[in-house]
């Protein structure tokens, strides 16, 4: 591998924006972008499809900021449509929490600034003790549909798109939880999904559908697949998908791998599928924010993303049950949305970074936008290896390990990445923030522990009633792996994670003797206060994770990091959001105090306005740069 320069925080960080929600909207492309230079407002933009090179016109500038907050974790913030030739956008602001909408007209120019706002945008709901997301339009009835979190409860609400400060309209309350409803071409039926705790909806969820009536009213609600927390083969629905002919799709895992199946009759609201697509591999994702989107319909066929051995690839899958390969250079996808025989996702692969993928499914005819500029050549770029080894229990186990950029030796630190989750995934797109360590002389291995996605649903599950156990041994194995294959040195291994890959990372110091040195990011210590102080998404979260709360109250003592800090001896570094809701600073205050005690050097950064995930650009790159700066202080690395 060629020499490089270290890269800078700031260059890795600083300003690197995050996409999401792409749509085909006629021969516009939309899409969001959450900014971390601006504290990391989200706001959205609109460009013509197929034309990279044109500056986008910015629809929602500054105060606007798209952000929704059901269920903490929020996602599916904003909802469109073209109306009357016009382009309606909807979206949750996070100044009020309230539901705004904004047409704009001129659609049929060529050129973004022939886009022309059409009024003033209008607050459609008002304030209140409720949060609201995950919303569709419904273009016939002229109205917006979608999720309330209220009272600790879940609704599927109405709200007008000619009103102002309206109050929703209750169509359907949820036992629980639910989202991601999605309505049929024809306007006349509605899905979506519902789950009961202590089930998280990766775990046990319902699909549920209602037709709807001349007054835009549901009629009877009918359960049409999945299961409900507790059953005996439980299983978990995602995306909800119609197609033209009035079919639904969804992906779901009682086959062990979250797969497509399909209506066999269109129009039939029975429990009768077909599964026409089977393979082991994963078309879906943990639904822990709304808005997800694997899976979409071009016109003439679908078109899913497909996730095998942590690499992610685009196919179609015909109604004759084929499956084809849409070549396109990249293997990190998310957020899939097609029309009109085109198709665009935010993709990244081991060279170029997010970005938004349009292609054209019958040409294979594709362009690629990144968020930003290139930080790196391709020849300093270090390229995800992926390593099996034997963790937990002897079980084959996945990670990527990255390659300092100047090569590894037996004297090259180890940087172990522990995920957040802890359902996530160890993706393989560029990541500078892992490319920073590597320019570095780091050598980085980020693991794909037992709970992680992408493997299938027993590969989930190894983590059930073994978290601070089977991600400990993981990730403790991973870096022995390479230690053993010549690529660091056993005295010079860091690792670091953030929310449930802090408290794996807290754990492993206290569990394992492989650390010498940690880093966490709002990370969970006591698992009793989590599971008795955090908020109603996760509530009971740890009855899966670890076992039933309060009854096995001995095995949250016995996997706390916080009650046996006497076994950490090596430093730490703490960053707490101090608005978190999820990881309450008194978890890091008091995990800090404890080892302050012991003689342990610690080191704890808070920050005012940030809650559970960073968003401010500022802030990232100041915990990236003090991270750097204590690993090498306490590792004695110049």
């Amino acid at each position: 591998m060629a020499a490089c320069q270290p890269l800078s925080a700031r260059q890795a960080l600083g300003r690197q924006p995050s996409l999401k929600a792409p749509r085909i909207v006629g021969d516009w492309l939309l899409w969001l972008e959450q900014r971390p230079q601006e504290k990391g407002r989200t706001t959205a933009l609109l460009r013509r499809w197929g034309q990279p090179e044109q500056p986008p016109l910015e629809l929602t500038p500054a105060p606007c900021n798209l952000r929704c907050r059901i269920h903490e974790y929020g996602g599916g913030a904003s909802a469109e449509s073209l109306l009357d030739d016009n382009l309606l956008l909807t979206w949750i602001d996070d100044s009020d929490g309230c539901l705004w909408a904004r047409s704009w007209g001129g659609l049929s120019g060529r050129d973004p600034q022939s886009v022309i706002p059409e009024g003033p945008a209008r607050r459609l709901t008002a304030p209140g003790e409720h949060l609201l997301g995950g919303g569709v339009i419904d273009r016939i009835r002229h109205r917006w549909i979608g999720v309330m979190e209220q009272g600790g409860r879940d609704f599927l609400v109405q709200v007008a798109i000619d009103g102002l400060d309206q109050t929703p309209v209750v169509l359907h309350p949820a036992e629980d939880f639910m989202g991601y409803p999605a309505i049929s071409p024809d306007g006349d039926q509605l899905a979506w999904v519902e789950w009961e705790q202590p089930a998280m909806p990766w775990d046990a969820t319902e699909l549920r559908w209602a037709p709807i009536n001349g007054q835009g009213d549901l009629g009877t609600v009918r359960t049409l697949a999945g299961s409900k927390a507790g059953a005996e083969h439980p299983t978990s629905i995602f995306q909800p998908l119609w197609i033209p002919d009035g079919r639904l799709i969804v992906a779901e895992d009682a086959g062990g791998w979250w797969n497509l199946m399909r209506h066999q009759e269109p129009g039939d609201p029975s429990q009768r599928w077909e599964r026409l697509w089977p393979m082991q591999a994963e078309t879906a994702m943990p639904q822990w924010v709304f808005g997800m989107s694997t899976t979409a319909w071009d016109g003439e066929q679908l078109i899913a993303a497909v996730c095998a051995e942590g690499r992610w690839q685009l196919k179609r899958l015909s109604a004759d049950g084929l499956v084809s390969l849409v070549d396109q250079p990249f293997d990190d996808l998310a957020e899939l949305h097609a029309d009109a025989g085109r198709a665009v996702a935010i993709a990244s692969n081991s060279t170029t970074g997010q970005g938004l993928l349009e292609l054209h499914i019958a040409s294979g005819h594709w362009s690629h936008q990144p968020a930003s500029d290139p930080m790196l050549e391709p020849e300093s770029i270090s390229i995800a290896e992926p390593i099996w080894f034997e963790g937990a229990a002897g079980r084959r186990t996945h990670a990527w390990y990255y390659p300092p950029c100047d090569g590894a030796s037996s004297d090259t630190p180890l940087l172990v990445k522990s995920h957040s989750g802890p359902t996530a995934m160890a993706r393989r797109g560029l990541s500078l923030g892992i490319q920073f360590w590597t320019s570095r002389g780091w050598g980085v291995v980020d693991v794909n522990y037992g709970g992680s996605t992408g493997f299938g649903r027993a590969y989930r599950e190894r983590l059930n009633g073994e978290w601070g156990v089977v991600d400990v041994q993981d990730c403790a194995a991973a870096a022995q792996a390479v230690i053993a294959s010549g690529r660091a040195h056993p005295q010079r291994i860091a690792i670091e994670g953030g929310s449930a890959g802090g408290f794996t990372t807290l754990a492993c110091l206290c569990f394992t003797d492989v650390f010498q040195v940690g880093a966490c990011r709002y990370a969970v210590s006591d698992l009793m206060a989590l599971a008795s102080e955090t908020h109603r998404f996760e509530a009971r979260y740890l009855d899966a994770l670890v076992g039933a709360w309060p009854q096995e109250r001995h095995r949250y003592e016995e996997r706390s990091p916080l009650h046996h800090a006497d076994r950490i001896r090596c430093p730490v570094i703490f960053f707490q959001g101090l608005q978190d809701k999820v990881v309450v600073p008194e978890q890091t205050e008091r995990m800090a105090a404890a080892l302050r005690d012991n003689g342990v050097p610690v080191e704890v950064r808070t920050y005012a306005e940030e809650g559970h995930g960073f968003r401010d650009s500022a802030v990232k790159v100041e915990v990236l740069e003090a991270t750097e700066a204590f690993f090498r202080q306490h590792l004695q690395i110049d």
